[in-house]
């Protein structure tokens, strides 16, 4: 028997730092401070007396917001309007993106519609009443006058842009997201708008609120009327009806015939990785309870919803056995599993607040620290918008922010809703940027498969912008049906679809990588094999986003012959760059080869800054002969690996917001002897409420290489034997489950 080659492991040795490389000259600037001042001065005006004109109340200790719209040309971090700022005794409390056609730019041509960035930014009314004056007393070339000259427009956040729209059918109930001061108690924003609100008789729920970032969320009741006039608070982001949670119900009724099956007989392959799902709990009678470590009513005093049981079970079904035969043996579970109840009796009130209810349950089981792997089959019925973060997005991404924990949620199964208004996009919280969503798959085999046409679609916000993340089987309505156990002592099936059960069947595969593969793969490791490992086949990526991952377990763990796949794991410190070596055998390669890479890295994000939502970026070069340094260079030359058009669209391509993306997976082929000690350099880039960070932390990475080379059918073994005081094989930890 040949023998199976795993992973290789350890490529994190191949790395070091380096040198940043010089930097490019000064960038020609798009308009004069003459220019600037004549454009600006009387929307600086106009802006301060729309101020005045509101309510004492509106506008805490006389504090008000303004929105400032950058030229496109200056978006990136290091043209950050910090002197301006200082300067007027400013702050930017926020930001999000925009398109718009400059008056000019310093490209040829006529200017078209370009990604922009709007800041939101606070002060005393007083300070934008002295715009105008302190404008015509800058002086040419100083950071202030620069600062002056890279804003397209100045105005007031209007009514209209704070309200959303929403098919939410829940009477009086609204929820609000308040901006908070970094330098200030929250307290100070907050009591402000609750001492507003009360003047309204708009009734706040302190209770069921949230804060993320500098945002504070925070449910309302009230008529439209006074919601409206309460809109005119000068740190409200957005207000809109409080959604309700997706249905739970079954999207296939029980047709009351019975269809058996067989569970295993064995143990779970591994009893280390900690699997919770958070669901709507276990009914009294279940075929599970070997598998079942612990399950915990987050409210005991609640009834269960009969609904909701259903769901939890077959949520949890999905993950212990996938998708099972009817009248066959389900496969042997790869870990045992913690189930929690978030959802009970009381979510499907007539009270649309449970909403809020439900996430602070979510919260509470984060919070342990204590799993690995997490399923969330649940949120809002609530399409992803790109002008705002929702507190489940932005609470949820927080905590997921160290890359300690893999995570899957449910895209949604709104795929068949209206695309182009947007009505089928993923659903919050998929959109996490540190999560993974989920789409459903229309069948098993690998080489068939499509888009299930209710799975979700992207694209997601950006950055996040390919969503789903990936695709696992989830049923179809043609009949292929995602069976699952039903509520009874014996086992026995009925067919579900949906994306509530692809999300946990591709956690399962996520756990068996970790079963068998002990704790040398962290759980940012396992996303980005994951990832390396799906195949799009040439479908839409706004609707399949990487791709689907393999049934077969082995095609992720393992290498065939004339293939080598290295994983790389480790942190990334702020500003620096570092070196990451391509192992090649003695001798090098011969004919056309293919490379693939896959980076992930997780990190804290800023809710109140949508244009500026991660906290971290990466530039990343391939540079095939890095020693190879032409004359009057500093640098090897580089090749184009990772395709924008991947990450970002049109507009996103002409500015830096592709580099914020959470994952980045390539591939090339090229020949084999054009490859002399080839790297990938890569720089870490942090900002911080879309500047720059002022004391950034490190962050996880993880890296998979994969080199196939049809000439070397042992490039395996002669890449170990190059490297065998480096790189080792990733041995399994359990014996291996017989594929069926």
């Amino acid at each position: 028997m040949s023998q199976t080659n795993f992973l290789i492991g350890r490529g994190e040795l191949l790395t070091h730092d380096i040198k940043a490389p010089g930097g490019g000259g000064k960038k020609a600037e798009v308009y004069t401070l003459g220019e600037a001042r004549e454009h600006l001065t009387p929307q600086f005006d106009t802006t301060a007396t729309a101020l005045d004109a509101l309510p004492n109340l509106a506008c805490p200790h006389d504090f008000g917001v303004v929105k400032l719209t950058l030229n496109p040309g200056y978006i990136a971090k290091s043209y950050f309007p910090i002197a301006l700022l200082r300067s007027m005794g400013l702050e930017s409390i926020g930001s999000r993106g925009a398109v718009i056609t400059p008056r000019k730019w310093s490209k040829q041509g006529a200017p078209a519609p370009s990604l922009t960035t709007e800041l939101f930014v606070a002060g005393k009314r007083s300070s934008f009443r002295q715009m105008s004056t302190w404008a015509e007393n800058l002086v040419s070339e100083t950071p202030e006058a620069l600062d002056l000259t890279h804003i397209e427009d100045f105005s007031t956040y209007s009514i209209e842009e704070r309200m959303r729209q929403s098919d939410a059918d829940n009477g009086l109930f609204y929820e609000i997201g308040i901006h908070l001061l970094s330098d200030e108690e929250p307290t100070f924003i907050q009591n402000a708008f609750i001492e507003y609100a009360v003047s309204l008789a708009v009734e706040p729920f302190l209770d069921l609120s949230f804060q993320a970032g500098n945002l504070w969320f925070v449910p309302v009741k009230g008529d439209s009327r006074r919601i409206l006039e309460l809109s005119t608070f000068s740190f409200l982001r957005v207000v809109r009806p409080v959604p309700k949670l997706r249905g739970i119900r079954p999207v296939i009724r029980s047709t009351g015939i019975s269809v058996s099956c067989e569970l295993p007989d064995e143990e779970p392959l591994s009893h280390e990785p900690k699997v919770a799902i958070l669901d709507g709990g276990l009914p009294e009678k279940h075929p599970i309870a070997p598998w079942v470590n612990a399950y915990r009513k987050l409210d005991p005093a609640a009834d269960d919803d009969l609904e909701g049981l259903e769901h939890g079970l077959a949520v949890t079904s999905a993950f212990l056995f996938g998708s099972i035969h009817p009248n066959g043996t389900a496969s042997r579970p790869y870990a045992p599993v913690d189930h929690y109840r978030v959802l009970d009796d009381s979510t499907h009130s007539e009270d649309p607040l449970e909403l809020y209810r439900t996430l602070g349950f979510i919260e509470e089981v984060l919070l342990t620290r204590q799993y690995e792997f997490i399923n969330l089959s649940l949120g809002p019925d609530l399409p992803v918008e790109d002008g705002d973060v929702h507190a489940w997005t932005s609470v949820i991404d927080e905590l997921l922010s160290d890359g300690d924990t893999f995570m899957t949620v449910a895209g949604g199964n709104n795929g068949e809703h209206d695309h182009a208004s947007g009505n089928a996009r993923v659903q919050v919280p998929s959109d996490c940027v540190n999560a993974i969503a989920v789409g459903a798959a229309s069948d098993t085999d690998d080489a068939v498969w499509d888009r299930a046409s209710y799975s979700a679609i992207g694209p997601g916000r950006s950055p996040g912008i390919v969503k789903p993340d990936l695709m696992a089987f989830g049923g179809d309505a043609s009949g292929k049906y995602f069976h699952v156990l039903a509520a009874d002592e014996k086992p026995s099936l009925g067919p579900q679809l949906g994306t509530s059960f692809a999300s946990p069947y591709l956690l399962r595969s996520a756990v068996g990588v970790r079963a068998v593969l002990g704790d040398d793969l962290t759980p940012l490791a396992i996303k980005a094999l994951l990832v390396h490992a799906a195949e799009p086949r040439d479908l839409d990526v706004r609707h399949v986003g990487w791709g689907k991952i393999p049934e077969d377990l082995d095609q992720i763990i393992t290498c065939p012959p004339g293939v080598a796949r290295i994983v790389y794991k480790g942190d990334l410190k702020p500003g620096k760059y570092l070196r990451a070596q391509l192992p090649l055998p003695d001798g090098g390669l011969q004919g056309m080869i293919r490379l693939k890479a896959t980076f992930c890295y997780s990190c804290p994000v800023d809710p109140q800054d949508v244009s500026a939502y991660t906290r971290a970026g990466l530039d990343i070069v391939f540079r095939p002969k890095s020693r190879r340094i032409k004359t009057g260079k500093k640098t090897a030359e580089t090749r184009s690996f990772f395709s924008p058009k991947k990450y970002a669209s049109e507009q996103e391509q002409r500015s830096d917001f592709g580099k914020w993306e959470t994952v980045l997976h390539g591939d090339a082929k090229m020949r084999g002897t054009s490859l002399e000690e080839p790297v990938f350099d890569i720089h870490y880039n942090a900002r911080e409420f879309g500047g720059k960070a002022s004391r950034p932390d490190k962050i996880p990475y993880a890296l998979i290489i994969t080199i196939e080379a049809a000439k070397h059918s042992d490039l395996y073994n002669d890449i170990l034997r190059t490297y065998a005081n480096i790189l080792t094989p990733i041995q399994p930890q359990v014996s291996l489950p017989v594929q069926t």
